[in-house]
């Protein structure tokens, strides 16, 4: 079993920056992608960013690459979004979940196994 547990979000105005984390327990994680999704109001829940565990490989939706940076720290069997530069379309609640399968990217929601509970990010214009 896994557990996932986010924090860092908030409210922030349009331009500003805030940086989730997301600390994992149960299984190790050596095989896993983790990633960041969102789900905005009314809308489904789209992909935001992912991580490999072992490389650190990251990859990022077009809507966010050059403002939101992934990273982890295998020691704390962490994982961090740095979102920069916000738009009011960030708004939404953002999960992070892990992905169990060793060769694949999990771009689609779907394909990840395990989710954490969520935190709000609210971006005011």
């Amino acid at each position: 079993q896994v557990q996932l547990v986010e924090s860092g979000g908030g409210l922030v105005q349009a331009g500003g920056s805030l940086r989730l984390s997301c600390a994992a327990s149960g299984r190790t994680f050596n095989s896993y992608t983790m990633g960041w999704v969102r789900q905005a109001p009314g809308k489904e829940r789209e992909f935001v960013a992912a991580i490999t565990w072992i490389l650190g490989r990251t990859y990022y939706a077009d809507s966010v690459k050059e403002r939101f940076t992934i990273t982890r720290d295998n020691a704390k069997n962490t994982v961090y979004l740095q979102m920069n530069s916000l738009e009011p379309e960030d708004t939404a609640i953002y999960y992070c979940a892990a992905h169990m399968a060793a060769g694949s990217i999990p771009y689609k929601p779907s394909q990840y196994d395990y989710w954490g509970q969520g935190t709000q990010v609210t971006v005011s214009s």
